[in-house]
């Protein structure tokens, strides 16, 4: 029996459509199974809100589920439509810990959020177009690190899948 719980960190466009949910939620459920405990989300529009969301569906029926958010600055939901305001402040009250990058906005903030969001981690789960983008960059840093990524972009030539 699996004794380590792993730590899965979601990365993906803001653009996402919801096209890959099935998806995303047989691919979180099959690594929980294996072991996966923590869920690290950026808490940005898209990817990152829909895999948290499916997180907290799977919590109801797994009460050995954490999620956890890492946020770039205290701020960052002020932009967010009324829609998104409300989805990001109900992920944040079943968040267990949320992390903050900087206590404002910078240049370098979502790189730094997103080194956080992976560092520790052992899964990354990404929708990832292959552009060069945030999304790049947190796929570019771990295969650095050599962290197991499955990107469920429906793209044969960025399958990921380690």
């Amino acid at each position: 029996m699996n004794t380590r719980n792993y730590i899965v960190a979601f990365t993906g466009h803001r653009n996402y459509d919801n096209s890959a949910n099935d998806k995303l939620r047989e691919t979180i459920v099959s690594l929980h199974d294996i072991g996966a405990r923590v869920f690290r989300v950026g808490m940005a529009e898209g990817f990152d809100m829909s895999a948290a969301e499916i997180v907290m569906e799977l919590m109801t029926e797994n009460d050995d589920i954490t999620l956890e958010a890492y946020i770039p600055w205290p701020e960052f939901d002020k932009h967010f439509n009324d829609c998104d305001a409300v989805r990001y402040k109900n992920i944040l009250k079943c968040c267990e810990t949320s992390h903050i990058a900087s206590e404002e906005y910078n240049k370098g903030v979502y790189h730094k959020r997103n080194d956080m969001l992976i560092e520790g981690a052992d899964y990354i789960i990404a929708w990832w177009d292959g552009t060069s983008s945030g999304t790049g960059y947190t796929v570019k840093q771990a295969r650095k690190k050599h962290l197991r990524i499955i990107n469920l972009y429906p793209s044969a030539q960025l399958a990921l899948q380690l």
